[in-house]
């Protein structure tokens, strides 16, 4: 539990959270291809990047909503008699892409793959305005402080005077913010059903407190 060091009346955390249908996609994954020589590592990898970028424009991500790493190329060694020798060239490619077709996530998984992807890395559902819905959680963390403050005040005979302290008790972590909730899938619906999500905020206010 958190606590003040001086406290000068009373201080209580208070906890808000919205719940919001997911409204975006976020799916990352790669392109490697391994061949005897870099040229031919470069080409292959070249020309599946040029394959799934037309598959993510046929699914209307255009690519504003893509980002993609340069061609990197490293050597691929193995022992042989005991001694390390390269035995290849592998080059590949790094993509994030955002969708807000959240319907078409699980056809556009299949025909990336399809395309050339070898690695699917994740697929993450999130809220494009999650900083309205975070703000509005905060809101909340603030009304369930002052409940709490004005509960205990009046249990000991006082009232909550002015606000003396504010401290955010719960501050921004990428990747923390959504906590995803159990959600059903509809018989005969997608399988990556992407649920509700969970924003969350706390919060420390220290009051002064008052009696009559």
């Amino acid at each position: 539990m958190q606590l003040l060091e001086h406290p000068w009346g009373i201080a209580v955390t208070g906890r808000g959270s919205v719940e919001a249908e997911p409204d975006l996609a976020r799916i990352r994954f790669r392109i490697t291809r391994t061949e005897q020589t870099p040229a031919a590592a470069f080409d292959a990898a070249r020309t599946a990047v040029r394959t799934v970028r037309a598959v993510l424009r046929d699914h209307g991500i255009d690519d504003a909503a893509v980002r993609a790493s340069r061609l990197d190329l490293a050597t691929v060694t193995d022992y042989v008699n005991g001694t390390s020798a390269v035995v290849g060239y592998r080059c590949q490619a790094a993509f994030a892409v955002r969708s807000g077709a959240l319907d078409d996530v699980e056809p556009l998984l299949v025909d990336v793959v399809a395309a050339g992807a070898n690695e699917i890395e994740s697929v993450a559902f999130d809220i494009a305005d999650g900083g309205a819905l975070r703000d509005e959680a905060r809101r909340r963390a603030v009304a369930a402080a002052r409940a709490k403050a004005e509960l205990y005040a009046g249990a000991v005979g006082a009232r909550v005077g002015a606000v003396l302290h504010v401290e955010d008790a719960d501050p921004d972590q990428p990747g923390v913010r959504h906590a995803v909730l159990a959600a059903a899938v509809p018989e005969g619906g997608p399988d990556l059903a992407p649920g509700r999500l969970l924003v969350e905020a706390a919060v420390l206010v220290g009051y002064a407190l008052s009696r009559d």
